[in-house]
């Protein structure tokens, strides 16, 4: 079966009329890898038992694929009484997956940070939240803005995992074109052609944020 062109491009409107949605799935799930992220990393630098098992946490996180946390959260949270619609579970699973990532990124954010600036401010009678959140937060942020845009890649990049719980982005509608006209590579090469712009769109945008950064630093 030789490639259609035809074919391939009058599957470009049906499989662009959910980029929206790949797009606010992909935001959404990095919003909320970077709060539990954050989190995550604020309770590991508590150095009690809590510090400990957090450390854990992040680990088993970053060693476990994107695909558990949605078989996990989809197919075995219903056997404990808990239903999540295919869109929430998807957002749900990339935020958990990638929040191990981001954890690290929020460390080296905050490492970057000189030790003076957090041990004036206890000094000055700032309990250890309020040190993180007024005085290390704001300064961390700079640190970890280009890190976290090229994670927002991939987790674009990811996306068409969900399309194993019918979530509908946009490799879920390139597979339910397949499904009906039993042609898989024109919709699938257009899927990849899509996600390559996409990618490329916000990585030149990742690199116009650094420079922005590296100039204000300077």
């Amino acid at each position: 079966m030789e490639f259609d062109l035809a074919f391939a491009v009058s599957t470009v409107p049906t499989i662009l009329s959910v980029i929206g949605t790949t797009l606010v799935i992909a935001a959404t799930a990095c919003a909320g890898a970077c709060l539990i992220g954050f989190s995550f990393e604020m309770v590991r630098r508590a150095g009690s038992v809590t510090g400990y098992l957090m450390r854990f946490t992040i680990d088993f996180i970053r060693s476990t694929p994107v695909l558990a946390w949605l078989y996990f959260l989809y197919f075995v949270l219903p056997y404990c009484g808990v239903t999540l619609p295919a869109l929430v579970v998807g957002i749900a699973g990339l935020s958990i997956y990638f929040s191990g990532y981001l954890a690290e990124v929020f460390k080296a954010g905050i490492d970057a940070i000189p030790k003076g600036q957090g041990e004036a401010a206890q000094a000055l009678g700032l309990r250890r939240r309020d040190v993180h959140i007024f005085v290390l937060a704001p300064q961390m942020l700079r640190n970890v803005a280009a890190p976290i845009g090229n994670y927002f890649v991939s987790i674009l990049k990811a996306t068409p995992y969900l399309a194993v719980i019918a979530v509908p982005e946009m490799l879920g509608k390139a597979f339910d074109i397949a499904s009906d006209t039993y042609r898989y590579a024109e919709p699938l090469t257009v899927v990849g052609i899509a996600f390559l712009v996409l990618a490329l769109a916000v990585a030149q945008m990742v690199k116009l944020l650094e420079r922005k950064l590296s100039r204000s630093t300077q």
